[in-house]
């Protein structure tokens, strides 16, 4: 019986290793492309350039630029959803890129917790 099981499990303790081991790299491979996502710049705008965002890929906020003109003492409730606009293009912006690159070391399968 045992040997029938090797046959069909992977070739038996060799091919547990050597899923290990393909498993183990992958996971470096992971961590490698997850750390340098981190460290990309992602930019967001809205009101058509008006305001722009920049956040790192650790989703922290780098910096907010608006431009002069849509500073408005009368309306700064415009300006708040411009700036709220131009954050969550910039956090998608890096969490589809991060996706995508997590994707292309997975083939598509998702793997829960992983990012």
């Amino acid at each position: 019986m045992a040997k029938g099981f090797n046959k069909y499990a992977g070739g038996g303790a060799g091919g547990m290793n050597n899923m290990l081991k393909q498993a183990q790299k992958m996971q470096a491979e992971m961590e490698k492309v997850q750390s340098e996502m981190e460290e990309r710049t992602y930019e967001g705008t809205s009101g058509g350039g008006a305001v722009t965002v920049s956040v790192k890929g650790t989703k922290e906020v780098l910096s907010v630029k608006l431009q002069p003109d849509v500073v408005d003492p009368d309306d700064i409730e415009m300006l708040e959803d411009l700036i709220l606009t131009a954050v969550n293009e910039a956090i998608k912006k890096a969490s589809d890129d991060m996706e995508a690159n997590m994707n292309k070391l997975t083939g598509g399968i998702s793997i829960p917790g992983l990012f």
